[in-house]
């Protein structure tokens, strides 16, 4: 009999076909009553697949005894308890690498977008405005102080291509990297306080929740711009809202909300946010990738070999 496995979120279509295959696949998304579902096949479910976003709340890995890997289709591991399934014996695996250029492209694109004010000069456009008049200048992308928050693969990935543009780079992490040219900053008040542009790619959890508050908005400034390619939590929302809609802070470019796919409706009427539905990793190429990882994590536990992204 093939293994079971508890599908939390859709897949791209052939990764879909492959897990059919070689699996027996329980979708819980298209449940209509989940809690059934989990009640129903709980006791033979082997393995969870699972979006970042989405992870795999405690309560369904307890109701699955059986359970021995929970397989993560992206690189955060915020949404899954990485000590409870310690406990609980359960291996936990991610896809990195595979999404770090379509991540850094993103955040890069989100840079010129807000800077140059890109959606609102579509939208411009498109309405037939033009016409009757001129926008007002946008602001340079080239030369400027670049912040980033977090200089793990993405955040590299992120100053290697501002480095392209000419901008001086500075980063805080939780210790100085003796491997990359750039510049630390011990402080993150002090990082955005230094910065153009702000870049957050720091690892969600407990300890990032809001840490991008009021002070960090304001050391960054009416001509500042915050770019979120990370978790919607590590930026206090309403704060954020606030600066930007007082004047506080220049403009945002925003791929990562708090309460996704929720996005709070007060971000639409403004001209000086770019929005986009956590779409950084949301390429042809790169879902296939990290679909495959998926899968090469579920063989090589089924067939008792070494997994190889293996988170814990």
């Amino acid at each position: 009999m093939k293994p079971e496995i508890l599908l939390i979120d859709p897949m791209m279509p052939a990764i879909e076909a492959a897990l059919d295959a070689a699996y027996t696949v329980h979708r819980l998304s298209a449940a209509a009553d989940r809690d059934r579902l989990i009640a129903e096949v709980g006791p033979r479910v082997q393995a969870v697949v699972t979006g970042g976003g989405s992870g795999v709340k405690n309560a369904v890995v307890d109701a699955c005894p059986k359970l021995g890997i929970i397989t993560i289709n992206g690189v955060g591991t915020d949404a899954v308890d990485l000590e409870h399934a310690r406990r609980r014996g359960v291996r936990v695996t991610n896809t990195p690498d595979v999404l770090t250029d379509d991540v850094a492209d993103l955040a890069i694109g989100l840079v010129i977008a807000t800077s140059r004010r890109m959606a609102l000069a579509d939208r411009f456009v498109r309405s037939g405005r033009w016409p009757d008049g001129k926008l007002p200048l946008a602001r340079k992308v080239s030369g400027k102080r670049m912040g980033i928050l977090g200089l793990g693969r993405i955040g590299e990935a992120i100053a290697r291509r501002a480095a392209a543009f000419g901008m001086d780079i500075a980063y805080t992490n939780r210790k100085p990297r003796n491997d990359v040219p750039y510049r630390f900053v011990a402080s993150p008040l002090e990082l955005a306080r230094d910065s153009d542009i702000l870049v957050v790619a720091a690892s969600a959890g407990p300890d990032a929740r809001n840490m991008v508050g009021r002070a960090m908005l304001d050391a960054l400034g009416p001509e500042g711009i915050l770019v979120n390619v990370a978790r919607g939590s590590v930026v206090d929302e309403p704060e954020l809202l606030a600066a930007l809609t007082e004047g506080r802070l220049g403009g945002a470019g925003l791929d990562v909300f708090a309460d996704e796919p929720h996005v709070p409706e007060e971000f639409f009427g403004l001209d000086n946010v770019v929005l986009q539905p956590h779409q950084a990793s949301a390429t042809i190429e790169t879902r296939t990738a990290m679909g495959q990882l998926v899968l090469d994590n579920l063989a090589a536990f089924f067939a008792g070999r070494p997994l190889p992204t293996a988170v814990v």
